[in-house]
């Protein structure tokens, strides 16, 4: 981790781009791309999503409102224009370097709350991540009710791999997703902040954290102003892009680390100016509803509005 890394993720204005789509998800991403099911083997599919990613990145909207892009790890063991992608990144774009380790959801969901597989190869992956200037990492598990027994154990696993990410150097994104379609998402997102916050006393040194957007506006002001925690950052979870900027645009001091929003409207048949323009009315609408929020209750601590 490099200082100039740490400097634009804690103090910079713009979003986090998420191009980590993986697995079960990145049929849908191709699909809605335009790129059908059907007309491509199992084979083709990584070439594809890296061809996807490979020419969003190197678009010429693809610029400085976007301060990190988190990356599948293939993604990383992958090249653009002749660099390594992590590489390019920095030196080509300025934009930091991020790379999910997680390896999927468990199958079944137990307390309400599906946990992360085990990451058996975790530590290769860490170093992975160092010697490709990646600053930190990404894991993911999913909060579907309220059972304060199931939301403990997420944030336990969560806290418990962070620490060792810690340990090599990387800052940790932790991501506890609260699942949209869940009942009384507010009481669970009451009860995760009260744990996030509990684990935040004692974690061996600062992190990122990237939550649902959260029913209640500026509900997660007590982490945004956390001093062990550098950002706040919101995922999309299944809201189309003009919902989830309108709710992100009433929380101080969070941001937007986006996958499906950030790419709605992109299709691997537009021409060159097709591309590039919905890409920047994209990028354009997400870096407004992160940095430009109203004064009239801006956080305080780690305030990032503009």
């Amino acid at each position: 981790m490099s200082l100039a890394h740490y400097e634009i993720m804690s103090h910079s204005n713009g979003f986090i781009a998420a191009l980590d789509q993986s697995g079960g998800s990145t049929p849908g991403a191709l699909e809605a791309y335009g790129i059908t099911p059907g007309t491509y083997s199992n084979s083709q599919m990584p070439d594809l999503i890296h061809e996807m990613r490979t020419r969003i990145i190197t678009d010429y909207a693809f610029d400085e409102r976007i301060l990190a892009t988190i990356l599948f790890e293939e993604t990383v063991d992958r090249e653009i224009e002749g660099l390594p992608t992590a590489q390019y990144l920095w030196e080509q774009k300025g934009i930091v370097p991020i790379m999910k380790v997680d390896k999927g959801l468990a199958g079944d969901a137990k307390d309400a709350v599906q946990l992360m597989n085990d990451i058996p190869r975790l530590m290769f992956a860490l170093q992975k991540a160092r010697d490709n200037g990646v600053y930190g990492t990404k894991m993911r598990s999913v909060i579907r009710g309220l059972d304060p027994t199931g939301i403990e154990r997420v944030v336990d696993q969560q806290f418990g791999v962070a620490e060792r990410i810690l340990s090599e150097g990387l800052v940790p994104i932790i991501e506890p997703e609260v699942s949209i379609k869940a009942v009384n998402r507010e009481g669970i997102e009451s009860e995760l902040r009260s744990q996030l916050i509990a684990r935040l006393a004692s974690v061996g040194g600062e992190v990122i954290l990237k939550l649902t957007l959260p029913e209640v506006p500026d509900f997660y002001k007590e982490l945004t102003d956390h001093p062990k925690v550098i950002r706040v950052a919101a995922l999309s979870g299944g809201f189309v892009r003009k919902a989830a900027c309108q709710m992100l645009a009433k929380n101080h001091g969070v941001i937007a680390s986006f996958s499906r929003a950030l790419t709605e409207g992109l299709n691997a048949n537009q021409t060159s100016g097709e591309f590039t323009a919905t890409l920047d009315e994209s990028i354009g609408e997400i870096y407004e509803a992160s940095v430009n929020k109203s004064s009239s209750s801006c956080c305080g601590g780690h305030c990032h509005c503009s």
